[in-house]
């Protein structure tokens, strides 16, 4: 993939598929129990940087904070302008690396399901995340590269060969990103590059491994229960389909 992807042609997909389903419910409230205490806060500059369909920015934006979005694709900006009416988010239309270094330093950096889309993760993570001022939160959500390859390795058949030589990367197709990231690698990212990592979360560490019979002969709330139960204890949590790191930047320095 030599861009960025962009979703104007799946934004319904993605609003129906993703956001409306429990799947997406599940994501979100996880995101709530982590980034609750932030948004609870004092007043804060926030930077959504992909938003979507702005639910972040519309959350953060209902608390008081001033919220700057962007996203490249103009169909979810659309539907996303739709769910913002009624605050004061300022919206561009562009990649995130291109709005980051325009922007003040920023107390809290939204970046969610985006990593594993992008062209170049790393050069547009360093670009973005430098928007952070210290002392600062980076919150990252990502597609999980050990998830997505467990899940695939339970179906077996014709994957095992591709999991073997890991010819899947980067060539994913509609909704399976093409650049899963693995969490032990972003950790020491963000350890090197001056944060602290405060808050890990795995995100679906069973449902998504479930069968479509197992699901429906199962309690979904004694599921769900269990999936709060288990999704930041290091075994389960690193295994989740989606993983969140909430990072603080590191104060510098005088002297």
């Amino acid at each position: 993939m030599t861009e960025d992807r962009n979703f104007d042609k799946l934004a319904d997909a993605f609003e129906k598929r993703i956001y409306g389903s429990v799947k997406g419910a599940l994501r979100l409230e996880l995101l709530h129990e982590d980034l609750g205490a932030l948004r609870d806060g004092a007043p804060m500059k926030v930077f959504d940087a992909g938003c979507g369909l702005g639910q972040m920015a519309k959350w953060f934006a209902d608390a008081g904070h001033g919220v700057t979005a962007c996203d490249i694709s103009e169909k979810m900006l659309q539907k996303a302008k739709t769910q913002l009416r009624d605050t004061d988010v300022t919206l561009h239309h562009a990649p995130a690396q291109a709005v980051a270094p325009t922007l003040p330093p920023q107390d809290l950096v939204l970046m969610h399901a985006v990593l594993e889309w992008l062209a170049d993760p790393p050069a547009t993570l360093g670009t973005v995340a430098r928007a952070v001022r210290p002392g600062g939160h980076l919150s990252l959500l990502f597609f999980n590269h050990h998830g997505f390859v467990y899940r695939n390795a339970l179906h077996g058949t014709w994957r095992l060969d591709y999991l073997l030589d890991e010819s899947w990367i980067g060539k994913g197709k509609k909704l399976t990103p093409p650049h899963p990231q693995k969490p032990e690698e972003l950790v020491r990212w963000l350890e090197k590059n001056g944060y602290t990592v405060v808050r890990r979360t795995g995100i679906r560490v069973f449902y998504d491994f479930l069968s479509e019979e197992v699901l429906e002969a199962s309690d979904l709330d004694k599921l769900l229960t269990l999936e709060r139960k288990y999704c930041r204890e290091e075994t389960f949590r690193d295994m989740g389909r989606y993983i969140h790191i909430l990072a603080k930047k590191r104060e510098l320095v005088s002297g």
